[in-house]
């Protein structure tokens, strides 16, 4: 007993350094359960993906062969590390032959992308960047039309992954995030995404899944990280200075545009059977008695292309990827623009949301659901697009929309609950 109460009595004299050690071990323990809990999440998953790599293979088949286009630069510079921990050992087990090409310097993917050679699947090791890096460089191919049918996976190794939440369920674990992608990718479910073709007038073409952003809201958000001293104010922050250097923000904008073309019926996922030998010769027998009368070709009719005039805070072009497995009856992108009457405090308020979910928009936004679009900025207007989080210089740029262009893996478990929404 008289050990103890010198304990507490020591405790109590030096209850400076007590604290720092409670805090201390407080940490330390947390990082430790943390670290445990990760060894768990790589162990579920290695056992997941063993069984996979246990399925028995006819003679006559090969293993699955997979390219994956790693950006070790993407997360500070941390995702090699996360891909060979956390990724790399599923894909062994489960039996896929990986080969890992690497990029060095930004823009690579896209000149990586020319010389792939057919593979069962593609996968995106990296963030938003590398990803529109991969599907700008595989849809300028001149055989993109054969190439744009490789199923592809994304891994979230960035700081921005605007794609995963529609591909796979998001936690604050990023183990977590990288192990269910990547077991998503073994499952091999997919599903089609919409594609924007956005091209100015002499450059090429690139290529967008979510969508291009442009206005005053898109020019604060590059300037937050300034103010990175001010830890959770920042934002606000970043919004209050933007209204002292100038106000109002809105810009004008000339949107020209043609209605949504009516979707097509889905192709069945397999072929149809091929009838048998009698049923063939009947058939054409029958034809050659009684040819069949050859419709006249029809003839298309002008498209027409409307023109409105846009006065906003901010303009957003984007596809309906974010649930990806919603029926829709036309094959449509959307153009949402914010009005320009906001005060100082609801710019301040709307830009806090954005920040947060930039496709999110006010009650009172424009909105337009178009299959194709051009964007004519007035002169001096200047300032910069962001395309798939990517930064290019504003222009004049024609966008259309390239439907069900591209297939991605996504989780069973994210289908069932984007479906649910849709109820």
């Amino acid at each position: 007993m008289a050990r103890v109460v010198k304990m507490f009595r020591t405790l109590r004299n030096h209850w400076k350094k007590s604290t720092v050690a409670v805090c201390l071990l407080s940490y330390g323990g947390h990082w430790l359960y943390g670290k445990h809990c990760d060894n768990v999440l790589r162990r579920e998953a290695c056992t997941a993906a063993r069984e996979f790599g246990r399925q028995l293979i006819q003679p006559q088949e090969r293993l699955r062969k997979a390219t994956v286009i790693l950006n070790p630069a993407a997360c500070s510079g941390k995702a090699n590390n996360l891909f060979e921990k956390n990724a790399a050992p599923i894909l062994h087990l489960a039996g896929v032959e990986i080969t890992i090409v690497k990029t060095d310097y930004e823009g690579q993917a896209k000149k990586l992308m020319e010389f792939m050679e057919q593979t069962d699947m593609l996968i995106v090791a990296g963030g938003d960047g590398t990803l529109q890096e991969v599907v700008t460089g595989l849809l300028r191919r001149p055989d993109q039309d054969t190439f744009s049918s490789t199923p592809i996976g994304f891994i979230p190794l960035g700081e921005h992954n605007s794609l995963s939440p529609s591909l796979h369920h998001l936690s604050d674990n990023k183990v977590k995030d990288i192990v269910s992608a990547t077991l998503s990718i073994l499952q091999g479910e997919t599903v089609p995404l919409d594609v924007l073709q956005i091209k100015g007038e002499t450059e090429q073409p690139v290529f967008a899944l979510m969508g291009l952003r442009w206005g005053a809201f898109r020019d604060v958000a590059a300037t937050i990280s300034k103010y990175w001293y001010l830890g959770p104010m920042k934002t606000e922050a970043a919004h209050w200075f933007s209204t002292l250097r100038e106000w109002p923000l809105a810009r004008k904008v000339s949107v020209t545009y043609t209605a949504p073309s009516l979707r097509p019926p889905d192709l069945p996922p397999q072929k149809p059977t091929r009838p048998h030998l009698l049923h063939r010769i009947i058939r054409r027998l029958k034809n050659y008695w009684n040819p069949p009368v050859e419709e006249p070709p029809k003839v298309e009719e002008p498209v027409e292309w409307k023109e409105q005039q846009l006065s906003t805070l901010e303009l957003f072009v984007q596809t309906h990827n974010k649930n990806p497995v919603q029926r829709r009856l036309d094959d449509s992108l959307m153009i949402s623009a914010e009005p320009d009457d906001f005060t100082v405090r609801e710019f301040i308020t709307v830009g806090n949301k954005k920040e947060e979910d930039p496709t999110v928009f006010t009650k009172n936004s424009t909105k337009l659901e178009v299959s194709a679009c051009q964007l004519q900025l007035p002169e001096g207007a200047g300032g910069f697009y962001n395309i798939d989080n990517e930064e290019y210089e504003a222009m004049p740029v024609e966008v259309r929309l390239l439907p069900r262009k591209l297939r991605f893996f996504i989780s069973a478990e994210r289908r069932e609950q984007l479906l649910s929404q849709t109820q």
